[in-house]
């Protein structure tokens, strides 16, 4: 009998230690998750847009289809300057906007890319330290960014397009070559050499995988292809999308809490974002209803355009396909298979259409941007 109770004594202790044990790993666990909490959160930096802007802008969709306007920014600040090379006189300007559409379903996404050279009209704003901006008639589309930040940039684009951005996420170069290592790089395929000694590319046509820096200078060189205009950078942009996508979901990161504890503490501090999304759970659940998105899913067009009359320099959103780009994202529908079908199959294609005509004289036929 005094044995079965030393049994029984030493299984209470065996099964108290354990029991002690798991608290501690619990209480161990949640405290790992409060800190990862608040460590990302705190990473976030957010712009409240709506406060900003007010009610005067297109109205949101009811269909839950929503959009998403995605901006690169060139700043030279903080890392950014061994990263960026040259001088913007300590301005930031957005060399890379995209609008993106996900559809009512969220199965699928639609992408337009904004030249940062086509002029628009850019209304009246106020910037980050609520000093005026007044508008212009005609302003080059990322000097909204320039002048007076995320709200004006905003403001500027639904009036471009008639549509309601319900979020806004821009990243700057540091912050995307962050990005690119810690996920793995990015595979790329160049259809044509890549030559540019402002970015430092040097690419033969083929396959390549590129690191952070790489791939930052990718996404920026525009010497290096096509006529040297901001239009061959933009399909070289498209490539890298699609190729971050398919990178993300060939990864093994969702699965591994490591990895996706480091891409997401690389991520959450290299974005800014609107107010609505400046939260460690509303990315979370942004990138819930984005999860079954992949680069299959995702249909990309650059806005058409032709060489401004003004100047050789610049494009002007050629109508009325332009037009018809955003109306297809206004009624959820397809970008028009003409538009699509005229996209180039390789940046060297990618230039605008003739100059436009003089006022006064016959136009001829216009072509979507290549």
């Amino acid at each position: 009998m005094a044995e079965h109770k030393r049994v029984l004594s030493r299984r209470r202790r065996i099964l108290r230690t354990a029991a002690c044990a798991f608290a501690a790993l619990v209480v161990l666990g949640a405290g790992a998750g409060l800190f990862a909490y608040f460590r990302l959160n705190g990473n976030i930096t957010s712009v409240d847009i709506d406060a900003r802007l007010g009610d005067a802008r297109p109205p949101a969709a009811t269909d839950g289809s929503f959009n998403i306007l995605v901006l690169g920014s060139d700043s030279r600040a903080g890392d950014n300057g061994s990263v960026a090379g040259g001088d913007t006189g300590g301005t930031a300007r957005s060399d890379t906007a995209m609008v993106v559409h996900v559809n009512q379903a969220h199965s699928g996404a639609q992408v337009v890319s904004i030249p940062r050279d086509t002029l628009v009209a850019r209304p009246d704003c106020v910037d980050a330290n609520g000093k005026p901006v007044p508008g212009a008639k005609r302003a080059m589309y990322n000097s909204a960014f320039e002048s007076g930040g995320a709200a004006c940039a905003v403001k500027t684009t639904e009036q471009l397009t008639g549509l309601r951005m319900d979020h806004y996420l821009q990243v700057d170069f540091a912050g995307f070559a962050r990005v690119v290592d810690a996920i793995g790089g990015a595979t790329v395929t160049t259809t044509v050499a890549i030559h540019d000694k402002d970015s430092g590319l040097d690419l033969p046509p083929g396959e390549h995988h590129l690191d952070g820096q790489q791939a930052l200078a990718f996404v920026r060189t525009r010497h290096g292809v096509g006529d040297g205009s901001d239009l061959g950078r933009i399909e070289l942009q498209k490539q890298m999308v699609k190729s971050l996508l398919r990178q993300v979901g060939g990864s093994g990161m969702l699965t591994n809490p490591v990895k996706l504890w480091s891409v997401g503490d690389t991520v959450t501090r290299s974005i800014t974002t609107d107010s609505a999304l400046g939260s460690v759970n509303s990315l979370v659940g942004l990138a819930q209803e984005l999860k079954g998105i992949g680069p299959d899913q995702l249909s990309m067009v650059t806005l058409p355009v032709e060489t401004a009359p003004s100047d050789p320099n610049r494009v002007v959103p050629l109508q009325p396909q332009a037009g018809q780009v955003w109306a297809a994202l206004k009624a959820d529908q397809p970008f028009p298979s003409a538009i699509v079908s005229e996209q180039p199959e390789n940046p060297a294609q990618a230039a605008p259409t003739a100059p436009a005509p003089a006022a006064g004289k016959p136009s001829a036929k216009a072509t979507a941007t290549r």
